[in-house]
């Protein structure tokens, strides 16, 4: 497994003008639906076409790396009808989109606690991810039962069973150390993160890997998401300038 730099605090990763990942958080599905009088779920599942369109866009553009944002470690607390239909939709699109991915050359992960989903599910995540594990055009990642913390704390522990000895030299233990137990350590950190819906935080989303990510915020809603909203993020994101801890005087000096 490649393993990319451990992190930007370390070293500086080249950049573009097409972002090589990018992490959305795709919001406000409820909210589109209400503003239509509709059920929260319907919003869901219009949700779903986003996606589609969003992966299509990604991978026409050149991104290389797409992590999507589906279900936290906190939307267990949303009423059952809800989680039981994102369950539902999750079910169906791992049972629906697998070709489609496949024939645009899309590889599948799924990252997250997957424990607590039932065996049905990891059954069908599990088949996606072989069927599509040798593709590269895109490689999409689902954050299912995801959260950042989780992420950290799962890798420490694994860290630290496959290398006991650093509970007794904790000042052995740095960030090239942990990276490779991080749940995304086979992709680069994001170049550009995305929320939709208006809300302005990254909500326990990728947070280690998010340390010098540029952060994009968009009212769009989720549901009204597609290659044109992408295309004016990629815009913003043109006009930053990403400096690293550097100044911007140093950006102007060939290196």
């Amino acid at each position: 497994m490649k393993i990319f730099p451990s992190s930007t605090t370390q070293a500086i990763p080249e950049t573009g003008e097409v972002p090589v990942h990018v992490a959305i958080i795709m919001d406000g599905n409820g909210r589109w639906a209400k503003q239509r009088l509709m059920p929260r779920t319907a919003g869901h599942m219009r949700g779903v076409q986003a996606v589609r369109r969003t992966v299509e866009a990604c991978g026409q553009r050149g991104v290389r790396y797409l992590t999507l944002f589906a279900f936290s470690s906190e939307n267990w607390r949303r009423p059952q009808q809800e989680v039981s239909l994102l369950m539902r939709l999750f079910v169906q699109a791992l049972e629906k989109e697998v070709d489609k991915l496949v024939e645009q050359g899309v590889r599948l992960r799924v990252v997250g606690d997957l424990g607590a989903f039932d065996e049905h599910l990891r059954a069908l995540i599990h088949d996606a991810e072989r069927r599509t594990e040798h593709l590269s055009t895109l490689t999409l990642t689902i954050a299912a039962n995801y959260g950042g913390r989780w992420d950290i704390l799962q890798a420490t522990r694994r860290l630290l069973a496959a290398r006991p000895e650093l509970a007794e030299r904790p000042d052995a233990l740095d960030e090239s150390a942990l990276a490779p137990y991080l749940s995304m350590a086979y992709a680069p950190e994001p170049d550009l993160f995305i929320r939709t819906g208006g809300e302005q935080r990254i909500s326990n989303f990728m947070i280690w890997q998010l340390a010098y990510t540029e952060l994009y915020f968009t009212r769009t809603y989720w549901p009204d998401f597609n290659a044109a909203a992408l295309d004016e993020a990629f815009e913003w994101y043109r006009g930053r300038e990403r400096r690293f801890g550097r100044t911007s005087e140093q950006l102007r000096v060939p290196q």
